[in-house]
């Protein structure tokens, strides 16, 4: 039988040191009293072993709330949670190590392509996105080519090491910059050209000779230092200004190894360099060169075209540009005579 189950009488025994109904010490106490005590003793014993999930009431000033008191019972947060935004450069990062390790080259523009975290790289990422109106996969496979491209033909040992004949080339590339270094304009003169054939006539040639001086346009953006990433949706401030001048060209329109050269130049830096040029200028143009027009919409986007500026006169250029007064004097400037 249970302690609960047992008569009163059997149970009494339990408690023969608490004083006795007619003692002394408890000169008043009755059996109802001793049935009290007991079952309070009960109660207070049960209350002792109630779980600790059992609640307890709190008051709180004039509101009265169940807190539990197992901090494992705690109100759980209902707030949704939300994952971090996904953006093209984001997915385009998560798809970095499998662009670098299938083109085998890690390097873009003296940026070694690292983490999100790192700004030169996102820089550099920005750039393939926006030449690819920020589609991801041709983003991707872009800079897969264009990595693999900078492996072969490693454009920065050409500019450091290669040493290309000035009766080629001198004279016909320039880099310059302006206001306090933040402007870089890269030169081409074409009609500083000896001899068409030898300067044009070997392609492969000639694209290494424009990649160093690309590389050279490249160095002066200085990417690898840059604190700051081009706002996701503003303007890019990495790019620089290139001027075509063709003063004294005649030829252009009908050489073949002129067309061939400059078509694989357009083709080549659209998908090695995309997104470097502000704005580009053909100055003093002869009204002959419409081929050049079409060959570039072949492999430029509307966008980048946009960025193309025809100048009849060289001397109007310097109204184009913010800085266009620190410019040489025949591009209607008021610096040096010459570059």
């Amino acid at each position: 039988m249970s302690e609960k189950t047992k008569p009163l009488a059997a149970r009494t025994d339990s408690f023969r040191n608490v004083p006795g109904p007619n003692s002394a010490e408890n000169p008043i106490a009755t059996n109802a009293d001793i049935v009290k005590a007991e079952t309070a003793a009960e109660v207070a014993d049960s209350a002792a072993k109630l779980d600790d999930g059992v609640a307890k009431l709190n008051i709180n000033e004039n509101e009265a709330i169940l807190a539990p008191v197992d901090k494992h019972d705690a109100p759980v947060d209902e707030k949704p949670k939300f994952a971090a935004p996904t953006t093209p450069l984001t997915k385009l990062f998560a798809e970095l190590p499998a662009i670098t390790t299938e083109a085998g080259h890690s390097e873009m523009w003296g940026v070694q392509l690292s983490d999100e975290s790192d700004v030169p790289s996102s820089i550099v990422l920005e750039k393939f996105l926006r030449a690819n109106t920020k589609d991801v996969e041709k983003a991707k496979a872009q800079l897969i080519q264009a990595l693999k491209w900078r492996k072969s033909i490693d454009p920065a040992k050409l500019l450091a090491d290669v040493r290309f004949d000035p009766a080629k080339f001198g004279g016909v590339g320039y880099v310059t910059t302006y206001a306090e270094g933040k402007e870089i304009v890269s030169w081409n003169i074409y009609g500083a050209v000896k001899d068409k054939k030898a300067t044009f006539g070997n392609v492969e040639e000639f694209i290494n000779w424009r990649s160093a001086l690309m590389e050279l346009s490249v160095q002066k953006l200085d990417l690898a230092s840059a604190t700051e990433k081009i706002p996701a949706d503003g303007v890019d401030q990495y790019r620089m200004v290139q001027v075509h001048d063709y003063l004294s060209v005649s030829f252009f329109k009908m050489d073949p190894a002129v067309k061939a050269a400059s078509k694989e130049v357009i083709a080549t830096f659209s998908m090695a360099y995309p997104e470097l040029l502000k704005e580009k200028f053909f100055v003093n143009v002869p009204v002959l060169m419409g081929w050049v027009s079409a060959a570039m919409k072949l492999f430029l986007s509307a966008e980048t075209i946009k960025k193309f500026h025809p100048l009849t006169y060289g001397s109007a250029l310097a109204g184009e540009l913010s800085f266009g007064k620190e410019l040489p004097t025949p591009y209607g400037g008021n610096g040096k005579p010459g570059l």
